[in-house]
Parts: structure tokens; C-alpha cells; sequence
């Protein structure tokens, strides 16, 4: 396990690689250096500033990080030899030594190695001197009009002329010129090829080679392939122009050829190798080879790779690609829309301000950035190409109008980009095809596969009185084996609203399956009956068999929560209905209930009723318009941060809580007899759900100080503006069910509920006066601003260990210092991850690399920073390098858990009643190093641990907390350490809630200030 990886470059290849590296679940951090806006900071990603261009110095790095492996992305380091002098070092580097990479770096090595192999290519000479040059340029039997600096010149030093005059001019703009520098020494000059170009890319372990999908890059500016050449303005893959028969000729005769001849001349080639071929009419010639990714070929290939790529490039380097060749999406194609800046590739302006960024990538698409940086924490321009696009869809033509869309999205003046990428194999694509079923965009096999995938996934859910077996015209039920005597059947359906944008957005849609089959469920139970067996509908433009096979997972295991059978089902994909990654659901559900137990008991129902309310788990699935529009109000993306979750959570990871099922909780008791009615509370929220199961003239009396609201609603009250009476009918406002049972019974069933749910006694029926609203919910305004405890609970650490997670509550951005192992942090980490703390661990800094206390923060998904104090000249660099990242993390709070550096008092001053430390004494005793020791040598008979806030004097600053700890005769300094130790584990927590919530706070005196209802 790597554990960390470190990326070298900064374009968007580089934060291709980036992205793909993090999802690897054998890395916690990946580094890149040096980096992007876009890598500045995201998950596991940040940038490093080490110096890439030292190898000793940046091998060093490597060793006091833990590195354990660096992937190189641009073709300078490798030339320079980065790959050579780190694996000398003993640092894994993946890339081609650098005379392998002279495949690239040397235009005129490279063509002697084609011919000396048999490798076909263009015809070409090579020269030192610029006259004869020009003289094979004008007798050459041949159009010799490609000119080529042999040396690197960052992706631009092939000229193609149009004519010998303009051939020669080339020639001596590289040579006498030194337009590319000592990269025009020699240069190449070849025969002009005509055909289609393609960019063929393969994985090679020195022996083997495992082919890419082949892409296509796109050179010139403009549409059309009109405008100068540049870096490249976008590319697509797979390139419908290579047949799987000339992929394989490709892999033999060129990138198998290649590999073979490098082993055989003694310098094996290992890692990423690239060759650009023209498909002519006389056959496959090769242009150039890259010992690297291409870019932005890199943005369009990773997106459609499925296997970790870690695991690719280990495999790569070990020699096992045989037996472990990569993994590709399959009838899916990627494009990528490079953004430039206005003027490229001539000169152009930087420090252009870009928006919008999280809200394309929202949209489905992804974002790489290039030439990009951070000022005063926007994201402006800071090269010539700036940011790629990158769209996967189902067909070429969606995904580049999706990757348009998203470029078009974009807040970036003056931006250059092309629309028409790909614009080569539509053509193509439209020429050499007759059109079948599936050219309207109705994919038969694939409807068939995903039968094929939920077909075992729908038999798990079989049950009395059904086998659940997928595939004929119409599914069974025998409800007298289920057992039934005199029964009514109950149906309802539903779907689950625009929950399903938030989840197509983040890609994530296996939670829908539950919402669907939840919203279907708990109206059935609404009569008191037995859900049997459910059906979907799952309705889209264009069938992706993964999104709709984990859709329908979801909805077979949420039948199995249920007690249902998933009995059939219908896939209608309809072409030009809905937008390419948009799909709908809609759920079918039969129960069956006892002609004698149907609810609801009208007659029975009564003023005085209690009414139970059923936690809900969040907003469910109703009311989503809404919340859509309030975030857009907030400007917030679903990948943001979400201030109404936990710590770590994104607001799309948040709004997507699945909706809970109460089937099974709630049949037993509905059976017992004790509920007189059930209502489900969804669209229409409290005010419209409750009065459908109640007689005309009750009302309904709710105290909403009576359960607990989760946080989302009250950030929803708040940033949306919205009323108490908009909210309760709106939203469920944390209730998902309420149930009507008699005072006599409600102890009971509350009792029955708590055994497996957070229910509560939340209000009671009354008599309907005339002209008197059905629903009354007081406090609810209340319950919406105060986020705090339980309703049971009281104010104090120990209460809030226990209290209802679902209670809103601002939490206090805490970091946590650190030198060592971090046993104090993992107690305040398990602190704060209970539901009702008031502190939120943001950021872990080490002034140390790789200690165990970064693991423990990277496990719990805490983002860390090595600020290394061996880097810096004086404290006061250090101490302001600290201030800055803790800046970054918008801290409020620092706790010093183990940390072995003494802080400036310029910090201490700047921090003061905002900086915690714990010492293994009863302070003001033993101050200073070796208190447990200094306490045996006193003979005190107790002794213990101290938290404080941090002063100017070492370990003199106000205390906060305390914990004795006795001293046993036959105590040693180890044996009283580490019970001492103990204690911190429960002081530290105890006193971070207090400072985090509010309770305590330092007066400017010095001293403590205890609010009154906290001191106890």
C-alpha cells in the first residue's frame, strides 16, 4: 500500500492522474508538484511545493513523506532522467528511464530506431546543418514538407508547411533562429502523410504491452481544423476509425515491435508508450513516440479506465500485465473540451478570473484544470490552455454536446474552444453505417444484460406466497399461502420527485432504489397492511446498464428491508425523451391486510389521542424543488462541504440520505391493535398528511420542542427564507410517520418503538372549532433556530454524548496539533464524531512527516498537513506557516494533542481563548517536562491531568478541566504514565465539547467564564 503517491507536473494530464489516483483505495494522499488550482486542495489531492527539478532533494522528500510511489507526468523529468535517480534512491518512479525516453526526446534517435526495427513511418532525413536540409526538402521525391525539432519543445516544434518555400523558412526559423532553442540542433525532415491521425497509447511492463482504447487529439484551434497549431484542443476516445482487427495490427506491428527492439538493444521500456499514426492508404505509419500521457488524451482515457490505476501502474512496474491487463469501459465514449485563453497560442493574458467551476462539475461532467491558480481564494487563469472539459456518455455525439454544455457553463471571459471535437468520427460514423434499432438509441443487448444482472438480485427478495422470479409477461402472488384469510388488497405508487437531479448530478444512485420503494411501502402501511410485492419503472433516453442496475440493486435490497418481493418490472429506454444521463422511476406496491384490522379506525379515534411521531432520517423524498432552489440560492454545489451534516459529508452526500421503510418495525404493532392510525408524512408535509387518516372534527396539536429536527432543516429555514407554515407543509421537519394511539396504550408502543427507532410522544387530538386550521405546530420556529440537544436532554458534556443526533447544531472548526501517535487526537476524533458534539475536527498538522497520528486523522477521512519545523529558519516562520493553513481551514478552535514545539507568543496572543493543551499533571504542580516523574519524586499521593488554554507562560494559562489520577506505591514512571493517559482520553473530550459549544470561555482577565446552566 502506498499510502502516498506524488504526481509530477501541473496541467490538466497531471490533474487526470490526480483524480484517477485518488479513488484508489490503497492511497490516502496524493501529492501533486506542482500542481493547479484544481489539485490546490480536493479530498485527497494537494498540491507539494518540492522542487521537482533536484532529484536528490526531491528523493529526500520522498523518504521523509512516505512516498511510495511517483508517477511522472510531463517528458521533461523523464529525459532528464527523474526515473533513474529516484529508483537509485530507492524511490519507486513509474516511467521510462531516460534512454528509453529518448524515444521522444530525440525525433532523429527515434526514426534510426524505427528503420533499424521495421517499423513503419514516414520517410524522413535528419540534419545538422540548415543547407542541406533545405536541398532534401527540394529534391526529395517526395512531399518532404513536415519539419520537426528533434529535441523536446513542449509539444510545438513540428511545423507542417504548405510548400518547399515555407518547408525551408521552418528550417531555418528552428536552426539559424533557435525558434525551440538547443531543441532545433537537428531536425527532421519527412514526407508529408495523408490520412487520418490517431493517438495509439498502451501500458508496457518492458516485455508486454496492454493497448489503451485509441483517441484522437485535435491540433489546430479552430473548428474545422482551420487556426494554427497549439497543445492540443480537445480529443475524444475511442476512435471509431480503428476497427478492433487494426488495434490488434497496431499492438503487433508497432507498440509490441517497439517494446521488443528497446529490450533487445538493452534499455528496456517501461511504462506509459505513445505513438501517433497516420492511417494512410499504403498502411499504419507512425509520427512520433511519447515516453508519457498525452495531454489532454490523458483526460479522455482515464475517465473510461475501470480498474484502479494504482494497481495498473504497480502491475506495470512488477512485470505482471500479462496476467493483470486493465479494465475499459465499454460502449461508453469520453470527450474532452480544452479552454484557453484568449490570444493562445500566441500571447495572452493571465490572472483571468474563472467561476462556476462546481457547478458544471455538478452537472456530470468533469473539470480538469491546467493553467490555473489561486488568488485570494478564487480560481484564475495562469497559462495559455487553462482548464479541459470532460464529458462519458453513452455515444459520441452526447458526450460532446455534454462537454460543450459544460465548457459553455464556464465563467471565463474571453475563453477559446473548439465544438466540434470528434467532428472527424461523426462523419465517419454516419458514412459506414446502416442503421439498426440500436442507431435510434434503443440498445436491446443492453436492456438484456441488465435483466440478466437484477435477475438474482429480484430471486433474494422471494417470500411466501412468491418465488420472484424475473422474465415472464406477468408475475404471481398466492396470497393463501402467504397465509391470508379475509384479506383486502392495498396498492399504491409513487416516485421519488427531484431527488433523482441531485442524485444523477452526483452519480450516485444506488440510495434511490430505497427512497422508491419507501415512498410505496409506508403509503401501504397507511391501511395497516403487509406489503407483498413491489414493482418498478425505471424510464430513460439512453440505457446505461450500471446506473440502472445499481438503481434496481437498491430497490431488491430495499424489498428484502421491507418484507416484499421485487415481482417484475419495466426498462423503457425512449430516445430523445429524456436528456442524455437523465432517467425516471416510479414504484408499484401491493400489500394485503385483514378485512378487520383495516386502518385507519375512524371510529374509534377520539380527542385526547396521543400522537407518536417516527424519526425521519432527513428530508426523504419530497420537497426536493425546493431544496434545489434554496441551494442555488446559497450558491452551494453538491460537492461542497455540507454545514447540516457530519463532519466529511458533502451537501449531495447529505440530501441523498436514503428515506427510512417502517414496515417492519411497525406491522407487529399495527397488529396488536394499539394503533388507531398511521400516517405517512410525505408530500404535503405535517400540515397536509396527518388530517387524511383522522376524522373531520379533530385537530391535531403538535409541540415540535418535543423531537428532535435534523440540521437540514434548519439550514433550510434559514437560507431559503422560508415559514414555519412553508416548512410544515413542505417537509416531514424530522417526522416520517405519526402514529394515533390512545393515552392508556402510548407508553407502550412508545416503549416498542424505542426498542429499534428515536420515536416521541409529539402531540395530541383535539376538537376542530369552526374555522380552526386541522394542524397546529407550535415551537416548530423555535425548534428551527435553536439548533441544541435532545429535547430530554440538558446542556453539559455528558449529556451531549447521548443525546439525538438528529437535533441541529452549529459546529466549531477544531484542528488538532500533533508530533506522535496521536492517542489524545484519536480520543478527541471519537469526540467529535459523536452526533450531538459541538466540535468538528477540520484539519490535523504534524510538525513531523509520517507519524501515526496522520494515519489515525486520514482513516477517520480528516485532512492533514505536515508543516515540517526542520524546513523553516526561525519559529516565527514556522508558527506563521501554521497560522496560514490554519487560516486555510477557517479553524476557530486549536487543540495541542502531543505537540513538542513551543509556539511564539505572537501566535499564543493571536489565539488566545482559542488554544487548548492538556498536561499529565494537576496543574499549577509539576509544570514544565517529566511531570510524572517530578510528581514520584515529590511522593504525592495524587496527581493527574490538566486541560487549559495555552498562555504566553508554559502551562500557566486558565484551566478548563481536571482528572485525578492516585498514586500506587508501586507505581513507576511507565505504570502512572499510562494511566494518566487514560485520563486525558476522557478530559480532553470532555473539555473540547465545553469550549466547542460555548460553555466555557476565557474572560479577558484570564479566567474562566461559565455559563450558568453549564456549570456542573
Amino acid at each position: 500500500m502506498a499510502g502516498t503517491v506524488l504526481v509530477v507536473g501541473g496541467g490538466g494530464r497531471e490533474h487526470a492522474l490526480a483524480w484517477k489516483l485518488a479513488q484508489s483505495p490503497q492511497i490516502q494522499q496524493v501529492l501533486v508538484a506542482p500542481g493547479n488550482a484544481g489539485t490546490a486542495g480536493c479530498g485527497k489531492i494537494r498540491n507539494s511545493e518540492v522542487s521537482v527539478s533536484n532529484h536528490a532533494i526531491l528523493a529526500q522528500f520522498c523518504k521523509d513523506h512516505h512516498v511510495g510511489l511517483v508517477v511522472v507526468g510531463p517528458e521533461v523529468p523523464l529525459a532528464a532522467g527523474i526515473v533513474d535517480d529516484l529508483a537509485a534512491a530507492g524511490v519507486p518512479c513509474f516511467g521510462p528511464s531516460a534512454k528509453a525516453a529518448q524515444l521522444e526526446a530525440s525525433k532523429s534517435f527515434s526514426k534510426a530506431f524505427m528503420e533499424r526495427h521495421g517499423i513503419p513511418t514516414a520517410r524522413y532525413g535528419s540534419f545538422t546543418d540548415p543547407r542541406e536540409a533545405c536541398n532534401y526538402i527540394r529534391t526529395a521525391a517526395f512531399p518532404a514538407l513536415v519539419v520537426k525539432a528533434s529535441g523536446l519543445a513542449a509539444g510545438k516544434g513540428v511545423i507542417v508547411a504548405g510548400d518547399q518555400d515555407e518547408a525551408c523558412r521552418a528550417v531555418m526559423d528552428i536552426m539559424k533562429d533557435r525558434a525551440f532553442g538547443s531543441a532545433g540542433d537537428t531536425v527532421v525532415v519527412e514526407e508529408l502523410l495523408e490520412g487520418e491521425e490517431v493517438s495509439c497509447l498502451c501500458f508496457t511492463d518492458g516485455s508486454s504491452v496492454s493497448a489503451m482504447p485509441p483517441a484522437q487529439d485535435h491540433k489546430r484551434l479552430q473548428d474545422g481544423d482551420l487556426g494554427p497549431n497549439t497543445g492540443g484542443m480537445g480529443a475524444y476516445c475511442p476512435t471509431p476509425q480503428v476497427s478492433q482487427d487494426l488495434l490488434q495490427q497496431i499492438r503487433e506491428t508497432v507498440l509490441q515491435k517497439t517494446v521488443d527492439g528497446m529490450r533487445e538493444e538493452g534499455t528496456p521500456y517501461v511504462g506509459v508508450l505513445y505513438a501517433g499514426l497516420m492511417l494512410t492508404k499504403q498502411g499504419i505509419k507512425v509520427l512520433e513516440f511519447n515516453c508519457r500521457f498525452g495531454d489532454p488524451e490523458c483526460q479522455v482515457l482515464l475517465p473510461l479506465l475501470k480498474s484502479d490505476l494504482y494497481e495498473v501502474i504497480l502491475n506495470t512496474m512488477n512485470g505482471k500485465l500479462v496476467s493483470n491487463a486493465p479494465v475499459w469501459q465499454q460502449d461508453s465514449s469520453a470527450v474532452t473540451v480544452v479552454m484557453a485563453s484568449a490570444g493562445y497560442p500566441g500571447s495572452y493574458k493571465k490572472g483571468v478570473e474563472i467561476t462556476g467551476l462546481s457547478q458544471v462539475q455538478d452537472s456530470g461532467v468533469q473539470v480538469f484544470h491546467a493553467g490555473t491558480a489561486l488568488k485570494e481564494g478564487g480560481v484564475v487563469s495562469s497559462g495559455g490552455r487553462v482548464l479541459t472539459v470532460t464529458a462519458v456518455r453513452p455515444s459520441l455525439e452526447s458526450a460532446l454536446q455534454a462537454a460543450n454544455r459544460g465548457a459553455a457553463s464556464v465563467g471565463f471571459p474571453g475563453a477559446v474552444y473548439r465544438r466540434d471535437i470528434g467532428h472527424r468520427a461523426i462523419a465517419h460514423l454516419n458514412q459506414h453505417r446502416g442503421l439498426t434499432y440500436k442507431d435510434s438509441g434503443v440498445d436491446i443487448a443492453a436492456g438484456n444484460k441488465l435483466v440478466d444482472m437484477i435477475k438474482p438480485l429480484a430471486k433474494a427478495t422471494s417470500r411466501a406466497g412468491c418465488n420472484a422470479e424475473l422474465g415472464g409477461f406477468a408475475g404471481l402472488f398466492d396470497l393463501k399461502a402467504a397465509g391470508f384469510v379475509d384479506p383486502i388488497l392495498v396498492s399504491g405508487t409513487d416516485g421519488v420527485g427531484t431527488k433523482l437531479k441531485i442524485a444523477q448530478a452526483c452519480g450516485q444512485h444506488g440510495g434511490l432504489g430505497q427512497d422508491l420503494v419507501a415512498m410505496c411501502v409506508n403509503d401501504v402501511l397507511a391501511q395497516g397492511a403487509e406489503p407483498l410485492f413491489f414493482l418498478d419503472y425505471f424510464s430513460c433516453g439512453s440505457l446505461d446498464v450500471d446506473v440502472a442496475a445499481s438503481v434496481v440493486g437498491g430497490i431488491a435490497k430495499a424489498c428484502e428491508m421491507s418484507g416484499c418481493a421485487l415481482l417484475g418490472g419495466e426498462t423503457a429506454e425512449m430516445p430523445g425523451v429524456y436528456a442524455p444521463g437523465e432517467y425516471d422511476l416510479a414504484g408499484f406496491c401491493v400489500g394485503a391486510v385483514e378485512r378487520g384490522a383495516l386502518l385507519p379506525r375512524l371510529g374509534d379515534i377520539a380527542e385526547g389521542d396521543l400522537l407518536i411521531g417516527l424519526a425521519s432520517s432527513g428530508v426523504h423524498s419530497n420537497g426536493f424543488s425546493l431544496v434545489r432552489k434554496v441551494l442555488e440560492r446559497a450558491d452551494l454545489s453538491y460537492s461542497s462541504p455540507a454545514v447540516f451534516g457530519r463532519s466529511g459529508q458533502t451537501v449531495g452526500e447529505v440530501l441523498l440520505t436514503p428515506t427510512k421503510i417502517y414496515s417492519r418495525l411497525l406491522l407487529p404493532i399495527l397488529r396488536s391493535g394499539a394503533v388507531k392510525a398511521y400516517a405517512h408524512i410525505t408530500g404535503g408535509g405535517l400540515l397536509e398528511n396527518i388530517p387524511r387518516v383522522l376524522p373531520q372534527e379533530l385537530a391535531v396539536d403538535l409541540d415540535a420542542s418535543r423531537w428532535g429536527v435534523p440540521p437540514v432543516f434548519s439550514w433550510l429555514h434559514k437560507e431559503g427564507g422560508l415559514s414555519e407554515e412553508e416548512m410544515a407543509r413542505t417537509f416531514n421537519c424530522g417526522l416520517g410517520a405519526v402514529l394515533v394511539v390512545s393515552p392508556l396504550d402510548a407508553q407502550r408502543v412508545l416503549r416498542q418503538l424505542q426498542a429499534h427507532e428515536e420515536a416521541w410522544i409529539v402531540g395530541s387530538l383535539a376538537h376542530k372549532h369552526q374555522g380552526a386550521e386541522p394542524v397546529v405546530v407550535r415551537n416548530l420556529k423555535h425548534s428551527l433556530q435553536n439548533a441544541g440537544p435532545a429535547p430530554s436532554g440538558e446542556l453539559g458534556v455528558e449529556q451531549n454524548s447521548g443525546c439525538d443526533g438528529n437535533t441541529p447544531h452549529k459546529r466549531t472548526r477544531v484542528a488538532v496539533l500533533i508530533s506522535g501517535t496521536g492517542t489524545n487526537l484519536q480520543a478527541l476524533i471519537e469526540q467529535a464524531k459523536r452526533p450531538c458534539s459541538s466540535a468538528e475536527i477540520v484539519v490535523v498538522i504534524s510538525n513531523r512527516p509520517g507519524v501515526q497520528g496522520l494515519k489515525r486523522a486520514s482513516l477517520a477521512g480528516i485532512q492533514t498537513r505536515v508543516v515540517d519545523h526542520k524546513l523553516y529558519g526561525s519559529r516565527a516562520e514556522f508558527d506563521g506557516t501554521i497560522d496560514r493553513v490554519l487560516e486555510e481551514f477557517r479553524v476557530e478552535l486549536v487543540c495541542l494533542a502531543g505537540f513538542m514545539r513551543i509556539l511564539t507568543g505572537t501566535f499564543v496572543k493571536k489565539w488566545n481563548g482559542k488554544l487548548l493543551n492538556i498536561h499529565p499533571s494537576l496543574l499549577p504542580s509539576f509544570k514544565g517536562v517529566n511531570a510524572q516523574k517530578q510528581a514520584l519524586q515529590a511522593g504525592v499521593r495524587v496527581t493527574g491531568c490538566t486541560v487549559h488554554f495555552v498562555a504566553e507562560e508554559v502551562d500557566a494559562g486558565a484551566i478548563i478541566a481536571q482528572e485525578a489520577v492516585s498514586v500506587l506505591g508501586s507505581d513507576t514512571e511507565e505504570s502512572l504514565c499510562d494511566r494518566i493517559r487514560e485520563a486525558e482520553h476522557r478530559a480532553f473530550p470532555a473539555a473540547l465539547e465545553l469550549v466547542a459549544s460555548g460553555a466555557v470561555q476565557l474572560r479577558e482577565d484570564g479566567r474562566i467564564a461559565w455559563k450558568s446552566n453549564s456549570q456542573s
